[in-house]
């Protein structure tokens, strides 16, 4: 399964972005899709994550209530929805895809290989 993500850029703070994702090379309908994301210096994080079937999404508290996950099974694709940006979301954002995604995972299956994200002040 390759994971191709896309939507990164320059933005303002209090802005907003929409990260795509896209799989291929393999079906992703039955597995969690989310987003991980690392800063300069910092280890990655996770960010959010979303069951095959909708009925179960994660986030991290530092993005609950600003960031949105979907996802599209019928093209295998997921989506965040980041409003209210701000600075310290400046980041690398990836894409990953597992049978579990939750707070606090380390280890992935698959890995998309990233899209910048950069909030200014």
């Amino acid at each position: 399964v390759q994971l191709q993500a896309f939507g990164g850029g320059l933005v303002q703070s209090g802005g907003h972005l929409r990260l795509s994702c896209a799989s291929s090379g393999g079906t992703v309908s039955n597995y969690f899709m989310g987003w991980f994301r690392q800063a300069p210096g910092k280890e990655r994080e996770f960010v959010a994550s979303i069951r095959w079937n909708e009925l179960m999404t994660y986030y991290a508290d530092s993005v609950k209530g600003r960031f949105t996950i979907s996802r599209d099974n019928a093209k295998d694709m997921v989506f965040l929805q980041m409003n209210t940006l701000k600075p310290e979301d400046t980041a690398v954002y990836y894409c990953a895809s597992d049978r579990l995604l939750v707070p606090g995972q380390k280890n992935v299956n698959y890995w998309g290989q990233g899209t910048q994200v950069t909030v200014s002040s």
